[in-house]
């Protein structure tokens, strides 16, 4: 492999069908690991809801500033109370209810729709404020999240700012939502390659599931990384190998690791044993990226 090849950009997301499988701990050891051989790192938190990549990698926070989408306001003015704006509005955030327009600004999904379709121009969009953006440094690492705001449902939006601002300057690793709804596909969508989280638990089984067919329904190569593996049975197992799904990332269930996670420390820093673990998993998915041959690719056109 050239090593012009090697040093290729990569987005790497990391995910997982439920919480609680490891997802955060793979992607900042993963981040750190990668970081301490010379590679440029961008470690992008996009759990919005609950950002907690900064709780291990102690960031310094350079930056903040507001992640917004538009509303409609309505010119009453101008307004006849038609309707229109309510019929095409997919979301309900818009009824007219005698000829007056009601808004409801939390269902709002900043289509635009409204404002381009009224046919007395009496509808205009301003800007909301739904939550923040921060940027900052740690240990070598670019790091990104988005918090979205108490109360706020609009999360793939400050998903969208936080894929954003992560921008194209070095390998990307991308902390995913757990789950398979609509902010995981926001934050998975347009990576090279997808690593799902999970454990050998029919819990895990369950939701793996329901990830493997969210990824091969976007067409995006991935692989399995078991966290405490040498618990449960070897259900989860079989079923990768049933479905020619690759393992690259086993962990074992090491009550030192869980020590470690509960006192905010890194596994790679804490347990230095584990270091080659990290490093051979990100040397694993950077050369099936470059190579083009993902087993979730095959398995996906096959």
């Amino acid at each position: 492999m050239l090593k012009n090849e090697r040093r290729k950009n990569m987005k790497i997301a990391i995910a997982s069908g439920k919480g609680g499988t490891g997802k955060t701990t793979i992607a900042t050891n993963l981040a750190l690991s990668a970081s301490g051989r010379g590679e440029k790192i961008v470690l992008a938190d996009c759990d919005v809801e609950e950002p907690n990549c900064h709780l291990f990698l102690d960031p310094v926070i350079t930056s903040s500033e507001p992640v917004a989408v538009q509303k409609p306001e309505v010119i009453e003015s101008l307004c006849t109370g038609c309707g229109l704006c309510g019929e095409v509005c997919e979301y309900n955030a818009i009824a007219v209810i005698k000829k007056k327009v009601l808004i409801f600004p939390e269902l709002c999904h900043s289509c635009g729709a409204c404002s381009i379709l009224c046919p007395e121009n009496a509808v205009t969009e301003t800007p909301r404020n739904i939550g923040i953006l921060e940027k900052g440094t740690a240990n070598g690492i670019s790091f990104i999240q988005g918090l979205l705001n108490i109360g706020e449902l609009m999360s793939p939006a400050v998903i969208s700012a936080v894929r954003k601002a992560a921008g194209s300057e070095g390998h990307i690793i991308v902390d995913a939502p757990p789950g398979t709804s609509c902010p995981v596909i926001e934050a998975v969508k347009e990576n090279d390659f997808v690593i799902l989280v999970s454990e050998p638990t029919p819990f895990g089984l369950h939701d793996l599931t329901l990830a493997v067919g969210m990824v091969r329904q976007l067409e995006l190569p991935f692989a399995v990384a078991l966290n405490r593996c040498d618990i449960g049975t070897d259900e989860l197992k079989n079923y990768c190998i049933s479905e020619g799904i690759d393992i690259i990332f086993e962990l074992p269930d090491d009550r030192r690791i869980a020590e470690a996670y509960s006192r905010g420390e890194m596994i790679i820093k804490t347990l230095p044993e584990y270091r080659n673990l990290f490093e051979s998993c990100w040397n694993e998915v950077i050369d099936r990226v470059v190579e083009k041959d993902g087993i979730g690719r095959r398995v996906t056109e096959g």
